[in-house]
């Protein structure tokens, strides 16, 4: 109290570090030897100096806040405590060294505290590899000389990614590549759909029955060359072509790029056609689940070796392979 509180008739009481156990009604009296006269009641509520700290769950380490005044003395005692269900030991340190005897399992191996604490008055607290269990509230304890300070943390560990909304985004990218893909095979079985056609003659070395994609197709895509009595004109599949597939008609007749799924020329070489070829001829990509990723229809006409020859007999011309009587022209 002031040393002139009569004089003032200020009767107020400092009280030093105040703590919780302090919160209570104080009251003010003043009296002599003919009685006594009640000024004030005072209602006192100390709380617990409380700090935050939020951390993700997979992080090295969180550090607790505690600090306090420089040059502690050398006995001084600090505990860390938390009360989960019943008081935990967290971390405790005495005369100069950690004391880990009383220490929760819980935290064992995973705490560390500053070698020169009392020096700086850093009384912060080192949790390793925090979890979700680590999420609550620390009290770290001072005891120095007569006096008991308290300090609380809240921790609260989250998790990285909440586990609903990693379900969610795995459910929009399984449904993107779903689109994704679907619109793909639309897109390979309707590009390149008409029907094209194609006339040689029968003396030509080989004809080609063009088929192309500006798309690659996978690696493992299977293609088929057909005619149009579902006879097997070319099969390409793993890879490499597949000979023992093929009709005995087209037997060493067919021939295709090597690197045909680059960049997506599926077209198809016939050797020595003759008018026997004449066909509509279907060429084909599939997936290896049996999806169609490309289908494309190819018309291929072969003339045989004629002469036409104009002829006029009497004033009458006649087409023909030969003529009787009269001059050609």
């Amino acid at each position: 109290m002031r040393d002139d509180a009569l004089d003032t008739s200020d009767f107020s009481l400092t009280l030093r570090n105040p703590e919780a156990t302090d919160s209570s009604i104080y009251t003010c009296s003043i009296g002599n030897e003919r009685g006594e006269r009640k000024l004030a009641d005072i209602q006192l509520h100390v709380k617990d100096q409380e700090l935050k700290e939020e951390v993700v769950v997979g992080s090295e380490s969180v550090i607790l806040q505690c600090k306090t005044t420089p040059d502690l003395p050398e006995d001084t005692t600090v505990e860390w405590t938390r009360f989960d269900r019943e008081i935990m030991i967290v971390h405790g340190y005495s005369n100069g060294s950690d004391h880990l005897k009383k220490q929760d399992d819980h935290y064992c191996g995973r705490t560390k505290m500053n070698k020169d604490l009392l020096r700086t008055g850093d009384l912060s607290l080192t949790l390793k590899y925090p979890t979700e269990r680590d999420s609550g509230e620390y009290i770290c304890i001072i005891y120095r000389d007569k006096d008991i300070l308290r300090q609380k943390v809240v921790l609260q560990v989250k998790e990285q990614f909440p586990s609903w909304a990693t379900a969610l985004l795995i459910l929009l990218v399984l449904l993107v590549l779903l689109a994704v893909f679907g619109g793909l095979i639309y897109y390979f079985r309707q590009y390149f759909m008409s029907v094209y056609k194609v006339g040689v003659n029968s003396e030509v070395e080989s004809v080609q029955l063009i088929c192309k994609t500006t798309v690659w197709l996978p690696k493992d895509a299977k293609v088929e060359w057909k005619d149009a009595n579902n006879r097997k004109v070319h099969m390409y599949e793993n890879g490499s072509d597949q000979p023992e597939e093929q009709d005995d008609k087209y037997k060493n007749r067919t021939k295709m790029k090597r690197n045909l799924l680059e960049p997506g020329d599926l077209s198809l070489t016939l050797k020595h056609p003759t008018d026997g070829d004449n066909s509509g001829y279907t060429c084909t990509a599939y997936t290896r689940e049996g999806d169609i990723l490309l289908k494309k229809q190819v018309k291929l006409k072969v003339r045989g070796q004629c002469c036409r020859y104009r002829s006029k007999v009497r004033g009458q011309t006649h087409d023909g392979g030969s003529v009787s009587v009269g001059s050609i022209q």
